[in-house]
């Protein structure tokens, strides 16, 4: 690549960095999709130009997890249309893991008009930011990222199991917050902080979490659509990582059967853009009324959302009703780790609300949408939360729906969560995992086979 290109001038320091002198070889145009992994191009270098149209086919958007396409009502469905993408260079960012230095942008993405594409999640995103906006309104989000370090499953028949650490044996369980736990897979650990460092992603806290290989990454509190890139470039980094090691890592939301799922635990607060304040506390110290009808909303609504925060068949696996850490419910109280939301111990000025009902298996964009157009919902419509619970809570007549297909009947008729996220969005999300639901109906499993084959 030519030294005089303008626009490699202005990339980012760590990028920067990561180069250290060298010529940048390929640059990948990526766009998140439903799922929320990369989709996209890759071009060499000398062939990319910041102001350049790139084109995709809508039709991406069709399928469900195993590729096949679905048949919706949508108007001359198949003709693939293709849509515009354009890169958003303050995402631009290293792919450190690749033989030559490249370059990862994402994209936004547009019709042939120019209008934002609807059912692009990261749009979705911004249409609900955009109605915190137009309040006066910023809403602040610490995601927490959960996932499971594994012995690469090369059988899909063959069940999950923890890789092998430094000692030699299988990581154990419930070894919840031990630092040697950690280091059994330091060499990963490590090779996440250099691939992070080189893409400018920043780490607040590492911990071993209760399952067997199970970590957790906790990133720094921040604007919405900043952190949800930053989960979704942590995947891909993660992943990486992980098959650097001669392992898997792996965000399913229950990957083992008697260990405890993966959760993106999402803390949320919003600052009066003016005053810079968190409108969840009073000048006293106290509640607001905006904080109360906040959890409210949540509570209400997020019960009509559950495929958004749960997208899958086995994401019902980790919120059943004996939990394993994953709450069931959306009952609320004060540093309660059994409500499905959690008022954390915090000062008036960093009072915030953990939704930690997220399955690690979400689109990071459209959960954290959805978990943010829920508690404006809330607030617009002044939604009494029910009353703070004093206790544990393992049993409730609230509690989440057992299935994606229960989940998606509630869905089907969340008039107003369709209004905000955006209707043709929402059909199309609906249409998708019905598909995918059907689709594995259809599938006989080991459980089947194992226990029905001959004792029925």
């Amino acid at each position: 690549m030519k030294k005089t290109e303008s626009w490699a001038d202005s990339l980012p320091t760590a990028f920067l960095e990561y180069l250290d002198g060298r010529s940048i070889d390929e640059v990948e145009c990526i766009i998140p999709d439903l799922v929320g992994t990369s989709r996209g191009k890759a071009m060499p270098a000398y062939k990319f130009k910041p102001d350049e149209i790139f084109y995709l086919p809508i039709s991406l958007f069709y399928q469900t997890i195993s590729g096949e396409f679905v048949d919706m009502e949508i108007e001359n469905q198949w003709l693939e249309k293709d849509v515009i993408l354009v890169p958003d260079m303050n995402t631009a960012s290293a792919a450190p893991w690749a033989g030559e230095p490249t370059l990862q942008i994402i994209c936004d993405m547009k019709t042939r008009e120019g209008a934002d594409l609807e059912v692009a999640p990261r749009n979705v995103l911004r249409r609900v930011l955009k109605l915190y906006d137009e309040l006066g309104l910023k809403p602040v989000v610490a995601p927490e990222i959960e996932f499971y370090l594994a012995k690469p499953n090369v059988d899909p028949n063959e069940p999950i199991e923890p890789p092998i650490g430094r000692t030699g044996r299988k990581s154990a369980g419930r070894q919840v917050f031990s630092m040697s736990a950690v280091d059994e897979y330091g060499p990963v650990i490590d090779t996440i902080y250099d691939f992070a460092e080189a893409q400018g992603l920043q780490i607040d806290t590492v911990i071993q979490e209760g399952g067997a290989g199970q970590i957790e990454i906790n990133l720094q509190h921040g604007d919405p659509l900043l952190l949800a890139d930053q989960v979704f470039y942590f995947k891909r980094t993660i992943r990486e990582a992980a098959l650097l090691n001669g392992i898997f890592a792996t965000f399913m939301a229950k990957p083992m059967r008697d260990e405890p799922g993966s959760a993106m635990h999402l803390h949320q607060s919003i600052v009066d853009k003016e005053t810079g304040k968190n409108i969840f506390s009073n000048e006293d110290g106290s509640a607001t009324e905006k904080f109360y009808h906040f959890i409210g909303g949540s509570q209400k609504y997020l019960m009509q959302s559950v495929p958004l925060l749960a997208p899958y068949i086995n994401s019902y696996r980790r919120i059943t009703v004996e939990g394993q850490s994953a709450p069931a419910n959306l009952e609320w109280a004060a540093d309660n780790r059994t409500t499905g939301l959690r008022v954390p111990h915090s000062p008036p000025e960093g009072r915030r609300l953990e939704n930690r009902v997220i399955g690690m298996d979400c689109n990071p964009y459209l959960a954290i949408a959805t978990s943010l157009a829920c508690g404006l919902l809330g607030m617009k419509n002044k939604i009494e939360p029910r009353a703070e619970a004093r206790n544990e809570v393992w049993e409730t007549d609230d509690r989440l729906p057992p299935s994606l297909n229960a989940a998606l009947d509630i869905f089907a008729d969340a008039k107003e969560v369709w209004e905000i996220l955006g209707p043709e969005f929402c059909q199309l999300y609906l249409d998708i995992k019905l598909a995918e639901n059907e689709e594995y109906q259809r599938e006989i499993s080991p459980w089947e086979r194992q226990h029905l084959l001959l004792n029925v």
